[in-house]
């Protein structure tokens, strides 16, 4: 059994960032309680956290830990007290988030966790996974699985492949049968090509968009921008064919061109419920159904996959060192690595 009150890191009056003893989160329907291990931070924890300003709300999406409580209506035999379990819960916004002791979390919207996965690895599998799964998937509707690999590789462009997202993404695509074209700083090449990628350009490059497109041959048509700000949608729109092509983007932006189209997901909206922040969204059955789909195509690509976890930058102190995780993130001094929490190094 839980106790009531834990340590969690939680957004204070003026949007201050501390470790607060606050009370253990009661399960709603279709929940379960999870005694969290290690947590993982991604971007939106500080642009919501620093955005949003709530005070009250737990930061953090991404965890790993063991189900600690079932409760009501969740499918029977899907978790057992016990089992280790990752997955996303909605941070910053509401008095529970993943940088705490205890989290509770949306039973079908998360992932079993093999063995060969560490527990500090194991907390990425949340934001990241989750949207590369997004822009694949549900972004493009033409591309094979890695379930279905196809067997005449076509490119496939994802700007970006050293960031958290894009790694997940290189490694999809190129266990999909695709050819995988990405972008990083030259720092991150041989990280990105140890993923899978198949060429690597310099986003720098003021010519990188014709580059890559003379390396398609003209014929890119599918491009992930796990970027979507600042020079991505230009370099991706000269770097697509003639025809145009098709964009999955993780933050929204208008087409650059005639014949590029762009397809905007977002992680939140597959944990089953309505929210107002970041905007105001109502709960879409088919959004849904599609978290519970690609938690389940999660759970089985790391568990026949040799998927490679972001390298990781564990912070000391565990929760306490929060405000200076979001921090590092926010002055982009981290690249190519996971900023990751371990609970139990919280001070006492």
């Amino acid at each position: 059994m839980a106790p009531t009150k834990m340590k969690a890191a939680v957004i204070g009056e003026g949007g201050k960032i501390g470790v607060q003893e606050v009370d253990v989160p009661k399960l709603a329907p279709g929940q379960i309680l999870v005694k969290v291990q290690a947590a993982a931070q991604n971007p939106t924890d500080w642009k919501s956290a620093f955005g949003g300003k709530r005070a009250g709300a737990v930061v953090g999406c991404d965890y790993t830990g063991i189900v600690e409580e079932i409760g009501p209506d969740v499918p029977a035999g899907l978790w057992k007290v016990g089992e280790r379990v990752s997955g996303i819960v909605h941070g910053s916004t509401y008095p529970n988030g993943a940088f705490a002791e205890y989290t509770a979390a949306p039973a079908e919207v998360a992932v079993h966790v093999p063995d060969k996965w560490s527990v500090d690895d194991a907390a990425q599998l949340g934001v990241a996974p989750f949207t590369a799964i997004q822009t694949l998937w549900q972004s493009h509707d033409d591309l094979p699985t890695p379930f279905e690999p196809t067997l005449t590789p076509f490119p496939i462009l994802v700007y970006g492949g050293s960031t958290s997202v894009g790694q997940y993404v290189v490694q999809f695509a190129k266990l999909s049968g695709l050819r995988v074209i990405a972008t990083s700083s030259p720092k991150n090449f041989d990280l990105v090509k140890s993923l899978g990628a198949d060429e690597v350009f310099d986003y720098h490059d003021p010519e990188v968009g014709q580059k890559i497109k003379a390396a398609t041959g003209g014929k890119l048509k599918h491009a992930v921008d796990t970027i979507s700000e600042k020079t991505s949608p230009g370099i991706i729109s000269a770097a697509l064919s003639d025809e145009g092509g098709k964009v999955a983007i993780i933050l929204p932006y208008e087409a650059p061109r005639p014949g590029v189209s762009v397809a905007f997901t977002i992680a939140y909206q597959l944990l089953g419920k309505s929210y107002d922040f970041p905007y105001h969204y109502i709960e879409d059955p088919a959004q849904t159904l599609r978290g519970k789909k690609y938690a389940k195509l999660l759970s089985d690509i790391v568990a026949k996959f040799d998927i490679k976890p972001n390298p990781l930058l564990i912070l000391p102190n565990g929760l306490a060192a929060v405000a200076e995780g979001l921090q590092l993130q926010h002055d982009n001094k981290v690249s190519g690595q996971k900023i990751t929490y371990r609970i139990a190094d919280t001070p006492k």
